[in-house]
């Protein structure tokens, strides 16, 4: 779900009129020319639609693709990502690594010399992905990937394996930090990426871990035979997705949980040439689809173009669509198996599964969301193929063909019984007027349609304080009873029998399935608003299947919300109350209560105050997340401590391994330099263990590597990389990522006074009272390190409130609710997009579907993720 206020700029809530004076002089001093990297942090929204969540995760996507590319064009096979303990994301490949050469055209342009491999990371529209160049499909157009990932980050760092070499590149915020380096050999090839999201263009820099899991299945489904492997170092957890039937395991994966009409998934796999391709020009479109038919009572169809998820379709889905519809009916009407009905195109896709992928040289989408696919020819080229296909497959295979069809005529049949049920609902007097109105609906006053709210209200309780708490004008309340009927195990005339949906269609007033009119919406926004408990979480998905499977159109369109009330309340003193949405929140909100009049004494004299303090407070809490990582990696702050350069007051951010040998240092460009030194010393290049792209504990990796050089020392030599190690003892280098946030943080905390060594507790034998103290009003707190302070700051921030963490609406009042989650000024909405809809769906077909087996499952695999467990 994305936030759904849309929050603007300043500059773009302004009127264009106040933007620039129209009677004032236009020159060429008005007009400013950024360069690609100023364009990207300026407009990063233009490159990746958005700063939030979505928009953070599709860096990943955006590098993964580059991969993914290379497995399309038949270069490589396996893909891994790393969340790694900091939080950076670490993407290989084994495919033929980006070029290292110097490029010719970039030098010239540069007037320096600049390497291939500078080129793809630092220059827009500069890639193997236009014309004839690198891929003949490829899912990223405009060959800026990578490169706006690089624009987008704190830091990226580069490894290319190439031509048995290892190469490596730094940059900062998307500038290198020197040459690309050549560092040792390998027998490995492929490109290995690492980046963290810059929390300057990023509010939000964690990433979700099942949200880039479903899109890495999503990918290892669309291409056959990729291993697709995914790893989170912060946690431990770990998938690996290798899929050889492809498309075909797609279909089988999404009617796990139901009931197949036939066992057969029928596939199309097959090139064909593009008829309206230049004269002279061969173009080759491939089209795969895999179908089958379950017991739902719904369509199920997913669409991808070059592995792009097409969600609003296009030419390839209504190409495939017409082929179906038209091929069976035809079947039908051959075997004489229609007697009064004859079976629409809505009723063959009932209970459809499908996966459609093609592969287009030049696609054509329709906005810059690239959700539907334009190209003319592809419709059909998918028509033509795909019809062949199935006319064939249905007079082979007969006994299929029957179930198929009369899957159609069921459809019909219950079609016919829902008519008269959706006339009844349909007819009605005005798109404002009260006609065949529910009785329970208190309906705002308003007729302005975009203005105007439908709040869906969980009980009746939470209705009545809705209906004291709403603003009249613009909102309207519909207090729902109970669960609604679950509109993924019933046929269409059931649910519409069922006296809760039939209020919530009358009241939205646009209709449901084909027949919706968005211009007789009555409500510009439709509000779930129900309990964060169990029953409340059940309630908002039975509702989102509803609105995903009958009402399409609001969803799409963007008409369908969700109200996040808050999770506590904070009472301080006896009048003054506020509410707090999340635990990161409140948190935060502890933290500022805390800071107000503390006072840190480190017993020097040196006491820190006020805007010192703060500035202390936070540089602490930012930097413990990144000394929590280095930690789980075996290394303590204390020893590590001990290697801080004296000159520049830098941890070492690398871990260099050389047979026994075991160094440290500041930076790559040091390791290079080490790196040079020891292959001139011993006159040859060190080969490099580039490894799997994991992150280990260095105390495993200890191990290892003298296991590895006694053997290179004479013992049996060590397989590296399926070949034997045959010049001495190799080289292992572990970038410690979460060092350079430390660096950054130590650097700020030498501005304030503080060093190292504050951090870490020191013993102090003879010697009473707390090294540190922490002083509010009349409140002392003793502190051993520095690290302590922003726990104590908070617990000194609660003191004093009473916070209640609210379990449901029922637990309101109504100038509570009213003030918490129906006032606009205060609100926090959630807008529901399609995805969030799909994925209700889909979490429905494994928990309400026929098998059992998908559902046992899900609830072993979550089962240690339940908080907060009512029972």
């Amino acid at each position: 779900m994305s936030a759904a206020e849309n929050p603007e700029t300043p500059e773009e809530k302004k009127p264009r009129s106040t933007l620039r004076d129209g009677n004032a002089d236009y020159g060429a001093k008005d007009l400013e020319h950024l360069s690609d990297l100023e364009h990207v942090r300026k407009r990063p929204g233009m490159y990746i639609g958005d700063t939030f969540l979505r928009g953070l995760h599709h860096l990943v996507y955006e590098v993964v693709d580059n991969s993914i590319d290379e497995a399309m064009a038949g270069h490589a096979t396996t893909v891994t990502v790393v969340v790694n303990a900091d939080g950076s994301v670490t993407v290989e490949d084994d495919g033929r690594g980006i070029p290292v050469e110097r490029h010719a055209q970039l030098s010239e342009e540069m007037d320096r010399e600049v390497t291939t491999l500078e080129g793809v990371m630092t220059v827009l529209k500069f890639g193997g992905k236009f014309e004839k160049g690198a891929y003949q499909t490829s899912g990223g157009l405009h060959g800026v990937g990578v490169t706006v990932v690089n624009f987008l980050s704190e830091w990226a760092d580069v490894e290319v394996y190439r031509d048995g070499h290892v190469y490596h590149q730094e940059y900062q915020r998307g500038v290198p930090t020197g040459e690309v380096r050549r560092v040792g050999s390998t027998t490995k090839r492929g490109t290995k990426t690492t980046f963290k999201p810059d929390p300057q263009i990023f509010p939000q820099t964690k990433f979700i871990y099942a949200t880039l899991v479903k899109r890495l299945q999503e990918l290892a489904f669309l291409n056959a035979g990729v291993r697709i492997a995914i790893s989170d170092a912060r946690n431990g957890e770990s998938e690996t997705f290798l899929y050889e039937d492809g498309i075909r395991e797609y279909v089988k994966y999404l009617n796990r949980a139901s009931d197949v009409v036939h066992p057969e998934i029928l596939y199309l796999d097959a090139d064909f040439p593009d008829p309206e391709a230049p004269e002279g020009e061969t173009r080759i479109v491939g089209v795969q689809i895999a179908l089958q038919y379950s017991g739902e009572y719904t369509e199920n169809v997913h669409t991808y173009v070059n592995n792009i998820n097409t969600t609003e379709g296009g030419t390839h889905l209504s190409g495939f669509r017409s082929a179906l519809t038209r091929s069976l009916n035809n079947y039908g009407k051959k075997e004489n198996m229609f007697k009064d009905l004859v079976p629409t195109g809505e009723d063959v896709r009932e209970g459809l599964t499908a996966v459609i992928s093609v592969r287009v040289p030049h696609p054509q989408f329709e906005g810059q969301t690239k959700t539907k696919l334009g190209n003319s020819e592809v419709e059909g080229i998918v028509n033509s193929g795909f019809g062949e296909y199935l006319a064939k497959f249905l007079e082979e295979n007969p006994k299929t063909a029957k179930a198929m069809v009369k899957k159609g005529i069921l459809a019909a049949e219950a079609r016919e019984s829902a008519r008269k049920a959706r006339q009844l609902v349909r007819d009605r007097k005005g798109v404002l007027g009260g006609g065949g109105l529910p009785g329970k609906l208190r309906d705002c006053s308003s007729k302005d349609v975009d203005k105007c709210e439908l709040y869906l209200v969980e009980g009746d309780s939470a209705g009545g304080s809705a209906e004291g708490g709403r603003l009249r004008e613009y909102q309207a309340i519909l207090p729902l009873r109970g669960k609604i009927i679950n509109a993924y195990k019933s046929r269409e005339d059931k649910v519409l029998a069922n006296e809760e949906v039939r209020a919530m269609i009358a009241a939205v007033g646009s209709g449901i399935g084909a027949d919706q009119d968005m211009s007789k919406r009555r409500y510009g926004r439709v509000i779930i608003m129900t309990d964060a408990d169990v029953d409340g979480s059940h309630i908002r998905t039975l509702l989102l299947t509803f609105f995903y499977r009958q009402m399409y159109d609001l969803v799409a369109k963007g008409h369908v919300y969700v109200a996040q009330p808050p999770l506590f309340r904070v009472v301080r003193g006896k009048k003054d109350t506020y509410y707090v949405q999340t635990e990161e929140e409140m948190k935060t909100q502890l933290l500022d209560l805390g800071l107000g009049d503390s006072i840190f004494d480190p017993g020097d004299g040196n006491v820190v105050e006020g805007e010192r303090m703060v500035k202390l407070v936070r540089t602490l809490a930012a930097m413990e997340e990144a000394i929590i990582a280095l930690e789980r990696r075996g290394i303590s702050l204390r020893i590590h401590a001990e290697r801080q350069d004296p000159v520049t007051g830098k941890l070492p951010a690398v871990h260099v391994f050389l047979g026994f040998e075991e160094h440290w240092f500041l930076d790559m460009a040091q390791t290079h330099e080490f790196i040079a030194a020891k292959e001139k010393e011993l006159g040859h290049e060190l080969r490099v263990d580039t490894g799997p792209a994991v992150t280990a504990k260095l105390s495993d990796l200890d191990q290892q590597d003298a296991a590895t050089s006694e053997a290179g020392r004479g013992g049996n030599a060590p397989v590296l990389n399926g070949e034997p190690e045959d010049q001495g003892p190799r080289l292992r280098i572990v970038e410690l990522h979460e060092v350079r946030t430390i660096n950054n943080m130590l650097a700020d905390l030498k501005g304030l006074g503080f060093y190292i060594e504050a951090l870490i507790p020191q013993e102090r034998t003879g010697q009473e009272g707390s090294r540190y103290t922490v002083r509010r009003g009349e409140n002392e707190t003793g502190l051993e390190d520095l690290r302590a302070l922003p726990a104590a700051i908070r617990a000194a921030g609660e003191k004093g409130l009473q916070i209640t963490r609210f379990k449901g609406l029922g637990e309101m009042n109504a100038e509570e609710l009213r003030e918490t989650t129906l006032d606009p000024a205060n609100r926090t909405l959630l807008q529901v997009s399609m995805e969030d809809a799909g994925a209700a769906d889909e979490l429905f077909r494994v928990l309400m579907g026929d098998n059992v087996e998908p559902r046992r499952e899900f609830i072993q695999k979550h089962a240690l993720d339940v908080r907060n467990l009512d029972v």
